[in-house]
């Protein structure tokens, strides 16, 4: 069977897209395909689906083969891949993922802004912090993020007793001016740090909200990742933050088919 892909990436968070509105696809090696050696590799694949009511469906997978939660660089590139199909009106999205609705509007020079679900359920760890964006995140600040022995930090609390089952993800976060922060994300399904996290700087930028006190209203956080620049604004209230959206780049680096 041959199967016909594309491959995009969002600040180096990189990932095979296939067309499944057909619904040809069901059960794929999924786990193969995003292989760096044996495949065509990729931190997860996803599948672009048809729903009712919805522009379209996101199917995801980790590099690991098991479907996951909501993937924020996942979910902007599988929007620009769905303007190229010619979806959506006006650049503007409404489509369906597994953690429910999300809306998201394609802006030139292929920067794609995504809105993630409100956040309300912020758990203290100690100095760190831990809450669902989509996805479960660990968050941490050092005074140094380019110099933290990441992958034995991280693996200590992904392999800990309260997250070892279902995992987490765990992020590094140093505060490099007001509102700015350089964020290293060690992702849950891959195993390994990735170049970026788009559900990782999204729970960065609220943890640095809870730990410095930003005030009540609107407000947006500069992220600083390896694969490059994401900005997360939202609206910070009494124990809820919403209007949360991530917005970066989501380019297409190639296209191809496979046989399998």
């Amino acid at each position: 069977m041959k199967i016909d892909f594309v491959k995009y990436q969002g600040t180096g968070n990189d990932f095979v897209i296939i067309d499944n509105r057909l619904k040809q696809y069901s059960k794929l090696p999924f786990k193969k395909l995003c292989d760096r050696r044996f495949g065509i590799g990729a931190d997860g694949l996803m599948l672009l689906e048809q729903v009712t009511g919805y522009d379209f469906k996101m199917v995801y997978y980790n590099s690991d083969g098991n479907e996951s939660t909501m993937c924020g660089n996942g979910g902007r590139c599988l929007t620009a891949f769905a303007h190229k199909l010619g979806l959506g009106k006006n650049g503007r999205f409404h489509f369906l993922a597994i953690d429910g609705e999300h809306q998201a509007i394609v802006l030139p020079h292929n920067i794609v802004s995504l809105k993630m679900n409100d956040v309300t359920c912020i758990k203290n760890e100690k100095s760190d912090f831990t809450l669902d964006t989509g996805s479960p995140h660990y968050t941490r600040f050092v005074n140094d993020v380019q110099s933290i022995d990441l992958l034995n930090e991280a693996r200590a609390v992904r392999y800990s007793s309260p997250y070892s089952e279902k995992g987490i993800n765990v992020n590094f976060i140093q505060i490099q001016n007001h509102n700015e922060l350089a964020v290293r994300t060690y992702e849950r399904g891959v195993e390994d740090e990735t170049l970026s996290c788009g559900t990782g700087v999204t729970a960065c930028a609220i943890a640095y909200a809870e730990k410095s006190g930003l005030p009540n209203g609107a407000n947006e956080v500069h992220i600083h990742t390896p694969g490059g620049q994401l900005m997360v604004s939202f609206h910070k209230a009494e124990n809820k933050y919403e209007e949360i959206w991530l917005t970066g780049p989501a380019t297409e680096v190639f296209s191809g088919v496979i046989e399998i």
